[in-house]
């Protein structure tokens, strides 16, 4: 045999064989170790193979947000708001007249224009006596009447730093620098605050014949402009709830004429309350708590679309 003649491997005899067995068995062995150290996962990843299992040891994290509103506050991941929503609705009050006695500037007393608006010591909250060059004091059922003054076109908003110039009737029926020639009271003028709001202290006005009973008010942009009714941005009137003018009128001293009066006239029959419609009545009658003995208190708004 030449030597570079091809010779095949169990041709080389004993100890050639012998190698090679020992050979494959150590290749054996560790392939073994890796089935214990591994398992399938490495086992696979030995033999080529890859990819991802939704089972077994792995997965998938959701996040799940729930929003909560309880009243004001709202919870989750969104952002926390606190606070309230309040709707509100207002009614624009109807021009009204000013009446024979308003003192307002527009008409005369015995050919001297008659103008309380115009006086030193009008701006007051207390009215019920008079001021300046007259002196006295009307008598009759305290009346704390809180006025507060909104803006219609603009959601209700307060008005503030306008002027509210009242008048009415004595216990008796009669006007002050009219029918009472010698006295001015039960006439005044306060300026809003911050919350549109103004508080007169009167007394609860009597009945005359052929009118409901009734406050009569001027509101003007401002203290300033509140010189005559020609500058007033609303000219109108309260009208008196019916049940405490009947607790007034029948249990007060003073009132005696109011009874009669009040009986003779309802609101839809009144000269100027007469052609309002059922809103607009509302809003001018204000709300009234109290008694003959302890005095009574109103609230009204007074809406005007600035």
């Amino acid at each position: 045999m030449q030597e570079h003649d091809h010779i095949d491997d169990h041709d080389r005899g004993l100890n050639h064989d012998l190698e090679v067995m020992a050979t494959r068995t150590l290749a054996r062995r560790k392939l073994l170790s890796l089935f214990a150290v591994g398992g399938t996962g490495a086992l696979i990843a030995a033999c080529g193979g890859g990819g991802s299992s939704s089972t077994g040891t792995t997965s998938t994290a959701s996040t799940t947000t729930t929003t909560t509103t309880t009243g004001t506050t709202t919870t989750g991941t969104t952002t926390t708001t606190t606070g309230t929503t309040t709707t509100t609705s207002c009614v624009a009050d109807p021009t009204e007249t000013n009446g024979p006695y308003p003192s307002d500037g527009t008409n005369s007393v015995n050919g001297v224009v008659s103008n309380s608006l115009t006086t030193s010591g009008i701006v007051r909250s207390d009215i019920r006596s008079s001021f300046g060059s007259y002196s006295g004091t009307a008598e009759g059922v305290p009346l704390t009447l809180k006025i507060k003054v909104v803006n219609t076109n603009s959601s209700c908003a307060n008005l503030s730093g306008y002027a509210v110039y009242i008048w009415h009737c004595t216990r008796e029926g009669n006007y002050s620098l009219y029918t009472v020639t010698t006295q001015n009271y039960l006439r005044g003028v306060q300026v809003t605050d911050s919350n549109g709001e103004v508080t007169f202290t009167t007394i609860f006005p009597g009945c005359y014949s052929g009118r409901w009973p009734h406050i009569h008010f001027e509101v003007f942009p401002s203290l300033a402009s509140a010189t005559t009714q020609r500058n007033a941005t609303l000219t109108s009137q309260f009208a008196m709830p019916s049940d405490a003018a009947t607790t007034v009128y029948n249990g007060a001293t003073g009132y005696t004429a109011s009874i009669n009066n009040l009986k003779s006239i309802t609101i839809a029959s009144d000269n100027v309350f007469g052609d309002n419609t059922s809103a607009q009545i509302t809003a001018m009658t204000p709300t009234v708590t109290g008694s003959v003995s302890a005095g009574y208190a109103a609230t009204v708004t007074v809406g005007i679309a600035v």
